[in-house]
């Protein structure tokens, strides 16, 4: 079942790496985090999509999430994360690439453990990418879901930033 407005995000690791190494530039082990530890007594912007380095995620989705930073803190957010089914050393690498660090948690779901738990999959083994998120965006405020937005397949219109700041 698919979480909703109401819920309480459920228990569940996600990984991060934020560290790399001088001697060859690669991320560092990324580090298990509990998400109801990290969401507890704090305002969240969670937006999963399908892939590190794929197009609409690259070129829109996490720019986007960057670029209004500062609008997003205006507004309560304490932090921003980004959620794919990618491990965590792709998710670092990604995250430098697009300059999201020190604004946007780069979270790695690996196996799809958290995205199957919020109900969120996306089977897209016929196109040789495997079990993904599907493109959303939720609002947490202390764990619980206060906005949900899911995209159609193929629509990128209800979880971008500027979608978001429109609903805080």
């Amino acid at each position: 079942m698919t979480i909703k407005v109401g819920d309480r995000l459920p228990e569940g690791t996600l990984y991060e790496s934020v560290e790399f190494d001088p001697a060859n530039g690669c991320p560092m082990k990324p580090q298990p985090l509990s998400v109801t530890d990290l969401a507890k007594g704090r305002k969240i912007v969670i937006f999963g999509l399908p892939g590190a380095f794929t197009p609409t995620c690259s070129a829109q989705h996490l720019p986007g999430y960057v670029t209004n930073f500062d609008q997003l803190k205006a507004k309560n957010v304490d932090e921003i994360w980004c959620m794919a089914v990618n491990d965590g050393f792709v998710m670092a690498s990604w995250g430098r690439e697009q300059k999201a660090g020190g604004k946007v948690r780069m979270m790695a779901d690996g196996s799809a453990e958290y995205t199957r738990k919020l109900g969120l999959e996306l089977d897209l083994t016929e196109k040789g990418m495997g079990v993904r998120c599907q493109r959303f965006a939720m609002v947490v405020d202390d764990g619980v879901v206060k906005h949900l937005a899911v995209e159609a397949p193929g629509k990128f219109e209800v979880s971008s930033a500027e979608a978001i700041l429109a609903q805080l």
